[in-house]
C-alpha cells in the first residue's frame, strides 16, 4: 500500500476507489478487506465515523483523524460558524473498532444524519473514505455530469488528467 504524509505530518494510506456496500441490521457495515488493516494500523483497530456538510459521512483510521481534531477544536468557539462546523464534524464524532468480521456499526444518529438506508458507497478520498447513501452519491454524479461544462476552481487551473 501507497503511504504519504498528510499536512499534519502524520503517515496515512492512500484511499482510492468506490465500493457500493450494504447495511444490515442496526447500521452494520462491513469494510471490505482491502481497506480494513489501513483503516485500523497505528491506531489501536480504532477509526472515526463522523458528520461531513455535504450530508455524508466521513471516515478516517484514528492516528489521522487526532491531528485534524485537534486543529478543529483548536479554533475559537466564539465564531459562531467555527463552532457550528465543530458541533458537526468533532460533535458527532464516534470512535469505532471494526469487529472480527471487519464490520462497523454505524449509529442511528450518523445514519438519520446521512439519509443513510441499506445501500450504500464507500468513495476513496486519498486520506479517508466518505459513506454516501447510494441515491444521495448518485445525485452527486448526476449534478456534476449535468452540467455542460464543468467551472472549474482556481486551484486547479493548468491541472492535466
Amino acid at each position: 500500500m501507497r503511504r504519504k504524509r498528510n499536512f499534519f505530518g502524520v503517515e496515512w494510506v492512500m484511499f482510492r476507489g468506490s465500493t457500493q456496500l450494504s447495511m444490515v441490521a442496526k447500521g452494520r457495515l462491513t469494510v471490505p478487506a482491502k481497506h480494513r488493516d489501513a483503516l485500523t494500523s497505528g491506531g489501536a483497530g480504532e477509526v472515526v465515523l463522523t458528520a461531513h456538510p455535504h450530508r455524508c459521512l466521513i471516515l478516517y483510521p484514528k492516528e489521522a483523524w487526532t491531528p485534524i481534531e485537534a486543529k478543529l477544536t483548536s479554533l475559537s468557539s466564539f465564531n459562531p460558524q467555527i463552532s457550528a462546523i465543530q458541533r458537526m464534524i468533532v460533535g458527532q464524532a464516534d470512535v469505532l473498532s471494526l469487529d472480527g468480521a471487519g464490520r462497523l456499526l454505524v449509529s442511528a444518529v450518523l445514519r438519520k444524519f446521512a439519509k443513510l438506508d441499506k445501500e450504500v458507497m464507500l468513495v476513496g478520498q486519498g486520506s479517508h473514505f466518505e459513506l454516501w447513501d447510494v441515491m444521495a452519491w448518485d445525485q452527486q454524479l448526476e449534478k456534476l455530469m449535468g452540467t455542460e461544462q464543468l467551472v472549474v476552481p482556481q486551484e486547479l487551473e493548468g491541472f492535466s488528467l
